[in-house]
């Protein structure tokens, strides 16, 4: 049985095995009444296959390598099958996966998955959710994620963001099928940990943007620089680094930092109860703390509450921990219909600029002008079909920026090796990226963050 032919009757078998089973059941009942006439057959077409042979001798070598419904042959091409599959010319003789959390946790991620399974198609792109109280199921997000490699065409899986429970999920992939592409987006987990069981781990650069933010901060006028987070997030190595690299910088800049508590989504008061809080409070903290502060959280679903408050009270926001101009500002401007914008960043920031302005936010927020959740579920999903039709090298770092590059056209792109702050070793197939920010305004402008270099002390501060 050839490819494709295998690959059709594995998805007749998940999706529609009792149409299958139908099917099969005719041609079985079809051969058993007319195989007297199918052996007629078989003769005829043996027949006039020996007599093309003579007029042709190359076409009886090639015939047998037609692998799919395009023609393509692969004996007289040399071209791998799938490079057509990901043109959209026959069915998918591989598959690869996209796990995120939900819309309501992580919404970009998401959306970046949705996007690009509609782009390839959903034979080929198969997507899953993690639970949002990932903490509390652990085994549940383990084997969501192992689950994707029970399938044999799969070839590659991609974690967006890689919440605990995913280096683990790796481990157990790779001992039944190390031929499948591990890829973590945003690992949650010490990076060490995960980059031992993944092929390739991309997270935001958390070192170079402790400093950039605290830096675009000062150039903006802001003094006092409010961190929002809550125990969890902080047990992270990222996320408490990034902490160490802001603490300095302020110092640098001459800016004071203070840290602010607000309650974890992921326990039992949910999502709801967390906003809530931060609604509450922010008011408090933007009196407290005056117009020239700038704040930060470490949640996405932090994020509309507090920006809602900073447009109406006063203060900065530079951008979300994981930027986007969805992240956030469509809620906190009074659900913001971006409908007839969907997927066009372009259009979507401009829109969110315009409102940010008209609410009295000329100057003081900021985004990066495309998602990054968005291009990183897409652009590592880009990533793995180039690695796999051998395009592309899984830890080459310019392989990585091109596939990003296709879902963000416009923006400025820069990032570097991650290295062990314990160790001072630096992990090759660990990397850590980040855009330029863009400050929102009449005009808006990028702020050259791309362009900084930042001191080398910041890299082993912890």
């Amino acid at each position: 049985m050839g490819e494709v032919e295998k690959a059709y009757a594995f998805f007749c078998f998940v999706h529609k095995a009792e149409l299958g089973f139908r099917l099969e059941t005719v041609r079985f009942k079809r051969y058993t009444m007319k195989k007297r006439i199918s052996m007629l057959l078989a003769c005829a077409m043996m027949l006039a296959l020996a007599s093309c042979g003579g007029n042709n001798g190359n076409n009886s070598g090639n015939a047998g390598n037609q692998s799919n419904a395009g023609g393509n042959t692969s004996g007289s091409t040399g071209v791998n099958s799938s490079a057509s599959t990901s043109q959209g010319g026959g069915a998918a003789d591989y598959h690869i996966a996209i796990i995120t959390g939900s819309v309501s946790q992580s919404e970009d991620d998401r959306r970046g998955a949705e996007a690009f399974q509609a782009k390839y198609g959903e034979d080929m792109v198969k997507l899953d959710i993690y639970p949002d109280n990932f903490t509390e199921e652990l085994e549940t997000t383990i084997q969501t994620i192992v689950n994707m490699s029970d399938d044999p065409l799969m070839k590659a899986i991609i974690v967006n963001q890689s919440v605990p429970g995913t280096a683990e999920a790796f481990t157990q992939i790779k001992e039944r099928r190390p031929d499948i592409l591990c890829i973590a987006g945003e690992a949650h987990e010490d990076l060490p940990v995960v980059g031992a069981t993944a092929d390739l781990v991309c997270n935001n650069d958390f070192v170079s943007r402790g400093y950039l933010i605290i830096k675009t901060a000062h150039d903006l006028g802001c003094d006092t620089f409010v961190h929002i987070s809550f125990p969890r997030h902080m047990s992270y190595e990222t996320m408490s680094r990034r902490v160490a690299v802001m603490t300095e910088a302020c110092k640098e800049f001459g800016m004071t930092f203070v840290q602010e508590t607000a309650p974890d989504p992921t326990t039992d008061v949910g999502v709801t109860g967390a906003q809530a809080y931060v609604l509450e409070k922010a008011p408090e903290w933007i009196q407290k703390y005056g117009q020239n502060s700038a704040y930060f959280c470490t949640n996405d679903a932090h994020t509309a509450p507090l920006l809602q408050r900073l447009l109406e009270l006063g203060g900065y926001f530079i951008e979300a921990d994981l930027p986007s101009p969805l992240m956030g500002y469509p809620n906190a401007l009074g659900d913001l219909d971006l409908t007839a914008e969907a997927g066009d960043f372009d259009a979507i920031l401009a829109k969110v600029e315009k409102a940010v302005v008209d609410a009295g936010g000329d100057g003081r927020f900021g985004t990066w002008a495309y998602s990054y959740g968005y291009c990183l579920s897409a652009g590592l999903a880009q990533h793995a079909i180039n690695v796999i039709e051998g395009k592309s090298e899984i830890t080459n770092m310019d392989d990585v920026a091109a596939a990003l590059q296709e879902f963000s056209p416009k923006a400025a792109w820069n990032g570097s090796g991650y290295t062990n702050a314990d160790t001072g070793v630096k992990e090759d197939n660990v990397f850590l990226i980040y855009q330029d920010t863009y400050i929102m305004g009449n005009p808006g402008k990028f702020m050259g963050a791309t362009d900084v270099e930042v001191p080398e002390k910041y890299f082993t501060v912890k």
